[in-house]
């Protein structure tokens, strides 16, 4: 299994478009071999003293934290299908334009993994 991660600041007002959004993308990422792709909500993510999510992606007080990942079989499948699932959200009528977040602060990475329990 490949895992795509992100954390994102989101306005908090928000929610509801940010939630037709990654519904959206969902159904992209999925047509394209994602196996899956969760979206969390933060409700209890304290600001620490050093380092935190907050601090991470430049959150202000009217943002919510949000942690998501996306599922693939392995990276050969997700190194394949990225190149078409931005074409599609990019393409004429995509949702790229259309974010409810500042897509310049999200962190994101792709990760091997190495136990699931």
């Amino acid at each position: 299994m490949y895992i795509d991660g992100t954390v994102i600041a989101v306005p908090t007002a928000k929610k509801d478009a940010y939630r037709e959004h990654a519904q959206q993308a969902a159904a992209v990422f999925r047509k394209h071999g994602a196996t899956g792709l969760v979206e969390c909500w933060g409700d209890d993510v304290p600001k620490g003293k050093l380092t935190d999510f907050h601090r991470a992606v430049l959150a202000t007080d009217n943002e919510t934290i949000v942690f998501s990942w996306i599922t693939w079989p392995d990276r050969e499948t997700r190194n394949a299908a990225m190149p078409k699932v931005m074409a599609e959200m990019d393409g004429e009528g995509g949702m790229m334009g259309e974010m409810p977040f500042d897509g310049k602060r999200m962190i994101y990475g792709g990760f091997e993994a190495i136990l699931e329990a």
